[in-house]
C-alpha cells in the first residue's frame, strides 16, 4: 500500500520542539536533541507539524509501503540508541499496542547480544512507574510529597526592595510544573496566569514582580519535556473549567520556546472559553525584548 509519513532531515533539525505540539497523535518526540518519528504507525502523515518547522527540516514522503510490522519497526528503532527505543515502545503502550509490545520486547531479548545497551534497561524504564496525583493535587499512597498543591499566603501589599538585599517572593502557590499541577486548584480559579519557560525566571532578576506578582503559575520546557499534549489538554481545562482570565506566555528568544506558545495557542483554539493571551519574550540577558497581545 501507498503511505504517507513525516520524514525529518536531522542535519536540518536543531532540536527546537515546535513540531512537537502539532502532532496530535504524538508520534514526535525530541531524542537526544533531535526531532523523531518514534512510531510510523500513529503518523497520519497529514503534515500538521511541516508549516510550524522553522528550520525546514521536515517533509512528508510517500511511500510504497508494507502492512505495519513491528519487527522491522524496532530494529530500525535500535540503531538510533537507547533513548529512541524507550520512547517508541513507551508510545505503544500508552496506546494500548500490548500485541506490537509483545513483539518487540521478544524480538529485543532474542538479539540482545548484536544490541550495546541493556534489554533490561529498557524494561525497567519503560513500565516504569509514573508518580500519581490525586484530583486535588495531593499525593497518593507511595506519591513524591513534593507534588502535594499548596496555597503560599502573601500580604497583599508589600514593596519590592530599593535598595540592596532580598526580594520578597511573589510566589502564591506550589507545585508550579505543568506535569505536577493541578488544573482545577484553588489558586487557577478565576486567575491570571503566567505559562513560563524554565529559563525566563533565571534570566530575568525583575520576572517575580513584573510577571508573577497576583498571577498563578506554570512552568514547562518545550524542548527537554515529554507528554506535553498533557499541558495542552491541563491548560484547556484552565480554561474553559477553571476560568483563568488571561494567560501570559512568557518564553526565551531561542527557537525551542517557540514550542511553547505553540502550545498555548492550541489550547485556546481547542478550548470553548476565549481569553485575552500575552507573548513575553525575554533575551537571554534578561531584557524584555517584546510584549504583546496575540
Amino acid at each position: 500500500m501507498i503511505r504517507e509519513v513525516v520524514k525529518i532531515d536531522e542535519d536540518k533539525c536543531n532540536g527546537c520542539g515546535v513540531c512537537i505540539p502539532e502532532c496530535h497523535e504524538g508520534a514526535l518526540q525530541i531524542i537526544d536533541g533531535k526531532a523523531r518519528l518514534i512510531s510510523d504507525l500513529m503518523c497520519d502523515g497529514l503534515g500538521a507539524c511541516l508549516n510550524h518547522c522553522p528550520q525546514d527540516a521536515m517533509e512528508i514522503e510517500k511511500r510504497e509501503a508494507e502492512p505495519y510490522d513491528e519487527i522491522k519497526v524496532i530494529g530500525l528503532m535500535v540503531e538510533k540508541g537507547i533513548n529512541t527505543v524507550v520512547a517508541h515502545l513507551k508510545h505503544l503502550k500508552d496506546h494500548n499496542e500490548t500485541g506490537f509490545l509483545k513483539q518487540a520486547v521478544g524480538w529485543l531479548k532474542e538479539n540482545e547480544a548484536k544490541i550495546d545497551f541493556s534489554v533490561d534497561d529498557v524494561i525497567r524504564q519503560v513500565h516504569k512507574p509514573k508518580i500519581s496525583v490525586m484530583q486535588h493535587g495531593g499525593p497518593t499512597g507511595g506519591g513524591c510529597p513534593g507534588s502535594a498543591a499548596r496555597t503560599i499566603e502573601r500580604p497583599a501589599d508589600v514593596a519590592t526592595p530599593v535598595a540592596s538585599g532580598d526580594a520578597p517572593s511573589e510566589l502564591r502557590q506550589w507545585p508550579v510544573q505543568m506535569h505536577l499541577v493541578n488544573p482545577m486548584a484553588p489558586y487557577f480559579r478565576e486567575a491570571d496566569m503566567v505559562l513560563a519557560a524554565d529559563c525566563v525566571a533565571f534570566s530575568m532578576g525583575n520576572f517575580h514582580s513584573k510577571y508573577l506578582k497576583g498571577r498563578a503559575l506554570g512552568i514547562a520546557c518545550p524542548k527537554l519535556d515529554d507528554g506535553q499534549n498533557t499541558y495542552v489538554n491541563k491548560l484547556v481545562q484552565m480554561i474553559d473549567e477553571a476560568k483563568i482570565n488571561t494567560l501570559t506566555v512568557t518564553i526565551m528568544q531561542v527557537p525551542c520556546c517557540g514550542g511553547l506558545l505553540s502550545m498555548a495557542k492550541r489550547a485556546v483554539e481547542m478550548a470553548t472559553r476565549k481569553i485575552p493571551v500575552k507573548l513575553a519574550v525575554v533575551s537571554v540577558e534578561g531584557e524584555v525584548l517584546s510584549e504583546e497581545w496575540i
